[in-house]
This record gives C-alpha cells, sequence and structure tokens, in this order.
C-alpha cells in the first residue's frame, strides 16, 4: 500500500470536511450534510459519507475523496494536498525523488524565497536603517511586539538587496514568477520589486507567506500600497488578510469584522479583538467570501467613513448576499477609522458598537434617502427600486417580509407596494420546469450494492454469486454491477473513486444517488450487512427463477396453441425439473 492510500485509510474524511463545513449528520447514518463550500446555495446538497469516505455535493457536480476535497478547497497540487494532510495528522511523509513536477517545484520555491524576504525585511525594520520605519509604526499605535507578530518588516529604498541574497541562495531560475524580484527594461539584469516601504507579509490559510503588500514611506511614492503579482501561491482574490490567525475566533463568535486596510486588522487584533480580516488590496470577492462562510455566516463590514468606503461598503454587501451571508454595517462615529477609533477609545466601546450594528438595510435605506428626495412620491419610488434586490436577498420569507414592513415605514412608502413588488419578482423569476419521473431503484440492489462498497471483505464471498445465472439481467443498476464485477476481478480492494472513474455519467449519478439516499439507514455493522446482502441473493435467485417459470409456462402455452406438441411437451420437462430445483432449494434438501 503506497503511501497516501495509508494516510488515507488513518484519516477520518468527516474530521477534516468538518474542519471547513459545518456539518450535521443525517439521522443514524454514516451520512453527513452541509452547505457546499464550492458554490452558493441556501439548502444543503453537500454530502460527506464516512463509510465510503468520500464527499459529493448534488448541486455543483463536486466530488470525490479527501486528498479531492483539500486540492480543491486549498487550490493545490495532489502532492502537495497530501503533505498538508500528514503534516496536520503526524505523519512523515517518505522521502521522495528531488525532482518533482515544474509547478511542484515552483510552488516550493516561492514559499522558500518568501521566507527568505521575510527574514531579510524583518532585519531591516529593526536594524539601524528601520528608525525612521519604527517612528511611523508607533505613531500609528503598532507597538514593537505587535510588529513582530504580524511580521512586519522594511523594504531598503536601494534596488537590488534582496534581488542578490536569492541568487545566492540558487533561486534565479524563479525570479520573474515569484513576484519578489522584477527585470530590468533595458534586460541588463534583475531588481527588488518592494523599494522603501513598510512590508505587510500576506498569509494563506494554512500560514504559509503567500505574498506581501508594502506601504509607502515617502510622499509622494505611488501607489500608496504596492501588492505582489498574481504568483504560483498568490492568488489575491482567494486570499484574506489575516484569516490564518481570525478563523478560530470567527468560529467561536459566529462573525468576522471586515475592514478595508491591513493597519486597521492590526489595529484591532492589537487590542485583543481577533475576529478581523481585510481584502488583499482589492474588491471583496465571491471567493474570499467563502472563505469566511466556512467559519462563520455573519459579517460585520466596517470600512472607512469617507465616499470611497461608503462605495467599497455597497460593492461588499453585493458580493456577501450573492454567498447568502449575514450582513451588518458598522459605522463609527468622528469619521475615525477602525484603528484611530480603539487607540482613541478602546476596545469594549468598538465591541458595544459591533454587537448593535444594524442590519445591512438600514445601512442601505440610508444611502438611498441620501440619493433620492424622500419628499416626493418619484423620489420615494426610486428609493424602492434601489432597495428591492438587496431584500428580495433575504432567504426566509418572514424575515422578508418584516425588512419591507420596517422599510416601508422608514421610507414613508405604503407596505403594499413593496410586497407587491415582491409578488412581481417571484412571478418573473419562477422557474417552470417539468418533473421528471426516473425509475427507482429497488431497495435489494441499494443493499448489495453498499455492502460491496463499504465492506471489501465481503466482496469475495458476494460477488461470485452475483455472477451465476441471470442475476443482474433485470437489475436497474446493471451497468454499475457490472463494471464493479470487472474491477473486482482485476483488482478485489479497488476503492469508490475507481469505480466511479469507469463509469458513464449515468452510472455515476445513479451510482451517487444510491450511497447517499436519505431512507437508506445504515447500521455500520459487518455482520449485519452480510446477512442483508445474503438475504438478498435468496430474494433475487427465488425473483429469477420464478421468471424462468413464468416464462417456460407462457412458451409452453404458445407451442401447445401452434400445435407444436413435442416442443411443448420438452418446454413442460424443462419446467417440471425447475420446479423441482425449487423445491431442493427451498427446502434445503
Amino acid at each position: 500500500m503506497d503511501f497516501a492510500r495509508q494516510l488515507k485509510a488513518a484519516i477520518n474524511i468527516v474530521d477534516v470536511v468538518g474542519e471547513e463545513v459545518r456539518l450535521k449528520r443525517v439521522g443514524s447514518s454514516q451520512r453527513y450534510m452541509g452547505l457546499c463550500p464550492f458554490h452558493t446555495e441556501k439548502t444543503p446538497s453537500f454530502s460527506v459519507h464516512s463509510g465510503m469516505q468520500i464527499f459529493i455535493c448534488f448541486g455543483c457536480g463536486a466530488k470525490g475523496d479527501v486528498f479531492e476535497f483539500v486540492k480543491e478547497m486549498h487550490h493545490v497540487t495532489f502532492p502537495e494536498a497530501v503533505k498538508i494532510l500528514a503534516d496536520r495528522y503526524g505523519f512523515e511523509m517518505p522521502k521522495r525523488a528531488p525532482h518533482g513536477d515544474r509547478e511542484s517545484r515552483l510552488r516550493e520555491a516561492v514559499y522558500r524565497m518568501n521566507e527568505i524576504a521575510l527574514a531579510h525585511f524583518r532585519g531591516l525594520l529593526t536594524g539601524p536603517h528601520g528608525a525612521e520605519a519604527r517612528r511611523y509604526l508607533l505613531e500609528r499605535g503598532v507597538s514593537a511586539p505587535t510588529a513582530e507578530q504580524f511580521g512586519l518588516g522594511l523594504a531598503e529604498r536601494g534596488g537590488a538587496a534582496l534581488t542578490q541574497i536569492l541568487q545566492k541562495e540558487g533561486f534565479a531560475e524563479y525570479f520573474e514568477e515569484s513576484g519578489l524580484v522584477m527585470k530590468r527594461q533595458d534586460g541588463s539584469g534583475f531588481f527588488d520589486r518592494f523599494r522603501g516601504r513598510i512590508i505587510f507579509p500576506i498569509h494563506n490559510e494554512q500560514g504559509k507567506i503567500a505574498g506581501f503588500a508594502g506601504r509607502a514611506l515617502a510622499k509622494g511614492d505611488e501607489p500608496k500600497y504596492l501588492n505582489s503579482p498574481e504568483t504560483a501561491v498568490y492568488k489575491k482574490s482567494l486570499l484574506l488578510y489575516n484569516l490564518n490567525r481570525a478563523r478560530e475566533a470567527a468560529r467561536k463568535e459566529g462573525r468576522f469584522l471586515l475592514v478595508e486596510g491591513y493597519m486597521d486588522v492590526i489595529g484591532l487584533c492589537s487590542v485583543g479583538i481577533t475576529d478581523v480580516v481585510a481584502s488583499c488590496g482589492t474588491a471583496l470577492t465571491h471567493g474570499q467570501v467563502k472563505l469566511m462562510k466556512r467559519f462563520a455566516d455573519q459579517v460585520i463590514v466596517n470600512f472607512d467613513p469617507d465616499a470611497a468606503g461608503a462605495r467599497g461598503a455597497a460593492k461588499s454587501i453585493e458580493v456577501l448576499l450573492d454567498e447568502n451571508a449575514r450582513v451588518r454595517i458598522l459605522e463609527l462615529d468622528e469619521d475615525l477609522d477602525p484603528d484611530e477609533y480603539v487607540r482613541k477609545h478602546g476596545a469594549e466601546r468598538y465591541r458595544e458598537l459591533a454587537s448593535h450594528a444594524p442590519n445591512y438595510y438600514f445601512w442601505l435605506a440610508d444611502q438611498a434617502r441620501k440619493r433620492f428626495d424622500s419628499r416626493t412620491a418619484e423620489g420615494r419610488g426610486q428609493a424602492l427600486q434601489f432597495l428591492l434586490p438587496a431584500i428580495q436577498r433575504i432567504p426566509d420569507k418572514i424575515e422578508r417580509a418584516g425588512v419591507a414592513g420596517d422599510l416601508a415605514a422608514y421610507l414613508g412608502v405604503d407596505r403594499g407596494m413593496i410586497l407587491e413588488q415582491f409578488k412581481k419578482a417571484a412571478l418573473d423569476q419562477r422557474e417552470r420546469k417539468t418533473a421528471f419521473r426516473e425509475e427507482p431503484v429497488p431497495a435489494v440492489e441499494k443493499l448489495l450494492l453498499r455492502a460491496l462498497l463499504l465492506y471489501p471483505g465481503l466482496r469475495e464471498e458476494l460477488a461470485p454469486q452475483l455472477e451465476r445465472e441471470d442475476v443482474l439481467l433485470e437489475f436497474r443498476l446493471r451497468p454499475v454491477f457490472e463494471t464493479l464485477l470487472a474491477l473486482f476481478r482485476a483488482q478485489p480492494d479497488f476503492e469508490y473513486a475507481e469505480l466511479d472513474a469507469r463509469l458513464e455519467d449515468s452510472g455515476r449519478s445513479l451510482l451517487s444517488r444510491v450511497l447517499f439516499a436519505d431512507e437508506m439507514e445504515e447500521t455500520g455493522d459487518m455482520d449485519q450487512a452480510r446477512l442483508d446482502a445474503l438475504s438478498c441473493l435468496r430474494t433475487l435467485e427465488a425473483r429469477t427463477r420464478e421468471g424462468k417459470v413464468s416464462s417456460l409456462q407462457r412458451m409452453a402455452k404458445e407451442a401447445i396453441d401452434r400445435g407444436n406438441t413435442n416442443e411443448a411437451m420438452r418446454l413442460m420437462e424443462e419446467l417440471d425439473a425447475l420446479k423441482r430445483q425449487h423445491r431442493r432449494v427451498r427446502t434445503g434438501r
């Protein structure tokens, strides 16, 4: 057995998925349900099967084993997924050849280059050349311990110090792909991307340094903030600043605080408010919201109080609502940014404001009143149209009706007008689908299939019996069983993924639905599964014999009707022999 199989056998996919998705067990079965982390949904269609050690989403089609889950969640290769799980569960990775695939080597190289770069930046900040940068940080309320906690550093104004270090370490091959080094326009060499800036390392969810952001120190240096470009390990639309530190606090609190800047995050964390994240120099993306929703459904948006902050908040709300997050808006008085506010008023006052932050629709209503003249019927109508799309995203009907009433009173609009708009929108968006009734799969087939897949130790006994006579001829799952039996003959210890890979699309769909059917309770007991499977086989064999009896009776009658006496006699003798065999099986003699 190779290392990956040993590792997969030693860990439980439910534990791994449960760290990312809130799962609920389905009855007493081995199945768990939750909201899919790979697409937006309001009702759970994502299932995990502890017996089969697989996951599947019936909404977006994502499925696979524990390695596939880690690959999709963290956007890594298979070898990296194996290493993530091995490290997490304390397994020592086997030694491997030094030359892996180019993509894996590149990712490892960039991570290592980032570690070297951070050590270089930290040394500059804490050394003699970092006095000015340290003064700036102290003025912003960032103490030396806080700077160390967040790994803050300094990039000197010169041009190639880091480039030379990386070259000496043997990373010249990866210069242009690292995001740390840039090529001179005249082609004469390379120079450092970050120069004369405070450096903020940006970590991925596992705590590895994925990239950097640099804030200009000198006036007039543009842009004010410079981020790493996209690299093999830095995908800014899939990263959130401070998520690696905030995730556990957010899971405990049931919420995230979303702020605009790195300094806001650091300022709040420095006073003990740790469930805070920021997007990495870009507008909030759907991928970033999905990251947050794996740990908490509620997001409190606390952007800067200026016009740009209001625009950013409005865009973020739209993305958050698209992903079915519960959104509240925190506005601070005195036109203070979050880090300024906690330095002036303290953490407790900020926490109090955050705990009473209003739902997003009241903030939107305020925005609508600023944009439209609520004193006129036309202005109120425009405000209503501005608010409707956001309100319609509220999934709960009762909550939506309550919000409609509150906003009607707030805007001075008749409540019936809002409800009428809801009805019209619902009619416009209603999908008229023709129900397709698929032939159900008999319970005996489901029980047999699950026994063969869940308990490899039963295959040696059950598989040969399925190949006898014509048991499979009338099976609803015949293509699945035929493929399974062929795979068993070649590889008795096959896994679900190997069976799934050999099936046509229709067979895959049937297999998934049977394994995750809610009406089938599973005991997890192999002895009971064996007894159930043998009972199913006896039922199927009896059904096959009865079918042959009926067929022979029909054929004999047709021979008599045709006047073919000899053929009728032959068929009757065959029928008698079959009935005697049937009696012997039934009586055990």
